[in-house]
């Protein structure tokens, strides 16, 4: 199989395309031909050494992609040869052979294609468990979202406003400001100048849920939020959060909820129920597919550069080298 792989942690410039064996396919596994694998900034993490990783050197980052299924482990049931397959959260995905458990196989239907299943079902996957569990958004709420052009940003942005609620969006350019109201947002903002007393005469005093994805800026999405609202720690994109005093959390009656994806992806039925109701949003128009832009796995490092250059606003998706 074709990969693309590193030895050794560092910049774009440490990948390149190798030639491995196919892996093998044990009981209770699919081994999928590749068609589109997602490229995410934990993938970048992976590279640089700050994120943990699967296996030994050669490193074969990336979890999110969708093929089809031209090899069956023993004791597989319910899935045949030429399936197709999406999958969120298996490693070693930027290899044109990908083996993936069964639990954690998602039947795409005839409507979602591979590119599509690869550009939507980690971060899709993401932004709904955040507005549907982490803190719930209802008609009326008032939602602060940061980093709001991003990957999950955008989506959080969409299925927030399709509830009923009123977004207030945070982004690091006016222009990538704009994109977030484009999708949405009543408002948008950017880091520039008191942004938390702006968030707060828009929201009549503080906004109810605060989605925070920078890590850096806990204490001042706590600043924004009103009594009795809630911030939502799911990600450290600028830095490590500031440590929070409890008594602040009781004195205002405000909550922190952390978030991960995968503590919600904690079965297949659970995986399948979420990814059909993913689905079921992206046919009712709930949220728009990203920009995708396409890339083949052996100009990986090229991807790389351009997500980490900052100017992605859709999703780049990896393909095998000859798919066009």
């Amino acid at each position: 199989m074709q990969a693309l792989v590193f030895e050794r942690f560092g910049g774009p410039e440490v990948l390149e395309i190798r030639t491995l064996p196919d892996p093998p396919v044990p009981p209770g596994h699919v081994q999928l031909a590749l068609r589109a694998a997602g490229l995410n900034f934990a993938d970048l993490h992976r590279r640089r050494g700050h994120y943990r990783l699967a296996g030994a050197a050669p490193h074969i980052a990336g979890y999110e992609g969708a093929g089809e299924v031209v090899a069956l482990g023993d004791g597989v049931e319910g899935i045949r040869l030429d399936d197709r397959i999406g999958f969120a959260d298996v490693p070693f995905a930027n290899a044109s052979r990908v083996t993936v458990p069964v639990d954690r196989a998602i039947p795409l239907p005839d409507d979602i294609g591979f590119r599509e299943a690869a550009a939507i079902l980690l971060q899709g996957l993401t932004a709904q468990y955040l507005v549907a569990d982490s803190a719930p958004v209802r008609a009326g709420s008032r939602v602060l979202v940061h980093a709001a052009a991003g990957g999950v940003g955008q989506l959080l942005v969409q299925m927030a406003t399709r509830r009923g609620a009123t977004v207030i969006a945070l982004a690091s350019t006016p222009a990538k400001a704009a994109i977030a109201m484009a999708r949405g947002a009543s408002h948008g903002l950017t880091y520039d100048g008191d942004w938390v007393a702006t968030v707060r005469d828009l929201s009549g005093g503080g906004v109810d849920i605060a989605y925070d994805s920078i890590g850096t800026t806990l204490a001042q999405s706590l600043d924004a939020t009103r009594p009795r609202g809630t911030v939502v720690a799911y990600g450290t994109a600028g830095g490590d959060p500031p440590a929070i005093d409890p008594r602040q959390l009781m004195e205002q009656s405000k909550a922190v909820v952390g978030g991960d994806l995968w503590d919600h992806l904690d079965s297949r039925d659970s995986r399948l129920a979420r990814a059909a109701a993913l689905f079921a949003a992206l046919r009712a128009r709930e949220f728009a597919l990203p920009e995708i832009e396409v890339f083949a796995l052996s100009r990986g490092a090229d991807a790389h550069r351009r997500l980490e250059s900052r100017g992605v606003t859709g999703k780049i998706v990896l393909v095998p080298d000859g798919a066009g």
